[in-house]
């Protein structure tokens, strides 16, 4: 069998070396990827099931898709409440591979991801639980002793928002097509109103639905994709979850995907009342941080509208890109409107 682009065949000699109970010979099934990282769902010739993750193809920069450090997370988010997936082991010699990576066990789930699945896949009260344990996974994030796992040292603890605010700003200035007035006024109206920073937990960065895997009574049985994971403000991944999460009885986000209007699924509001009550948070500043994640939203489309337009795709027809155009500019009207509801 042909060996899939990111897999090289010194990947097998390594597998039956260092994972236990691993049987060549292995088949790969490539199960996600583009230009985030690499997933190969891999089985062996006893049957056992692994996932390998890896940097994305013709990626140079491993500071950039680091799988050391996502390994690392995983490793140490064992010895916590939140479900993840078994590190299993963890390789940087690039005569193996070329490039780092990491293989974890398989973790047999669901991963939803549109309303169509979600509907058949999930009755009308697993959708309700998997609002449910969503959130309450989210707050077992944020409960995590840092120094009990060993991940203190994985960011800076203070100072969290302001450093992505600079950050999403410059991507925008480096990146500038056009002028974007609202984008840079909502960022000035952010940067001015910065809430205190209590306390400093695990941010997952990407905290949403399809980024868990949940069993079929809607329970989360594993957490995925922790590449831009840190430390810092545990409210900004509150702030995003609002933003990615479309209620089946909320008003329509600027994220366009309809998946949480299955009915069945809890609101915007349903989940953040939960995630006060389990983790005992002060919520009342989360229109400041769902503000912040709009807006943070907007400088991504908005660099992804720049690298289409400069021919990412090759020539393209102005018109195609228009709705990432919208996007952007939808974006950042709600991040307006959310900051307008604090004065």
């Amino acid at each position: 069998m042909a060996l899939p682009n990111g897999i090289s065949e010194n990947v097998e000699a390594w597998l039956v070396a260092n994972i236990a109970g691993a049987v060549a010979p292995f088949s790969y099934e490539q199960i996600a990827g583009g230009h985030s990282n690499l997933t190969f769902a891999v089985t062996d010739g006893a049957g056992n099931r692994y996932v390998l993750r890896r940097p994305p193809l013709g990626h140079r920069l491993a500071s950039a898709h680091d799988m050391g450090r996502e390994h690392r997370i995983i490793a140490a988010l064992a010895a916590s409440d939140v479900p993840v997936a078994p590190a299993l082991g963890f390789c940087d010699d690039p005569a193996v591979n070329e490039l780092p990576f990491y293989v974890m066990r398989f973790v047999d789930g669901l991963v939803v991801r549109d309303k169509v699945f979600a509907e058949s896949a999930l009755t009308t009260a697993a959708r309700r639980r998997a609002g449910e344990s969503l959130v309450d996974t989210m707050a077992k994030i944020h409960a995590v002793d840092i120094h009990r796992v060993g991940l203190a040292d994985l960011g800076k603890h203070e100072g969290y928002i302001a450093r992505q605010l600079k950050r999403w700003h410059q991507n925008i200035v480096d990146q500038r097509t056009r002028d974007l007035p609202l984008v840079e006024s909502v960022y000035e109206e952010l940067m001015r109103r910065i809430p205190e920073q209590k306390g400093v937990s695990i941010v997952h960065g990407a905290y949403r639905l399809d980024n868990c895997m949940v069993n079929a009574d809607g329970e989360v049985i594993a957490v995925l994709d922790w590449e831009i994971c840190t430390l810092g403000d545990p409210m900004a991944d509150v702030g995003l979850l609002m933003v990615y999460w479309n209620g089946p009885h909320d008003e329509a986000s600027a994220w366009s995907n309809t998946v949480c209007t299955a009915d069945g699924f809890p609101d915007r509001a349903d989940l953040a009342a939960r995630y006060a009550e389990k983790s005992g948070r002060d919520i009342s500043l989360l229109d400041f941080y769902t503000a912040f994640a709009f807006w943070k939203l907007a400088c991504i489309i908005e660099g992804v509208y720049a690298r289409y337009l400069g021919g990412a795709l090759g020539e393209k027809d102005p018109a195609e890109l228009e709705p990432f155009r919208l996007q952007v500019d939808g974006a950042a009207q709600k991040a307006a409107a959310y900051l307008e509801r604090l004065r």
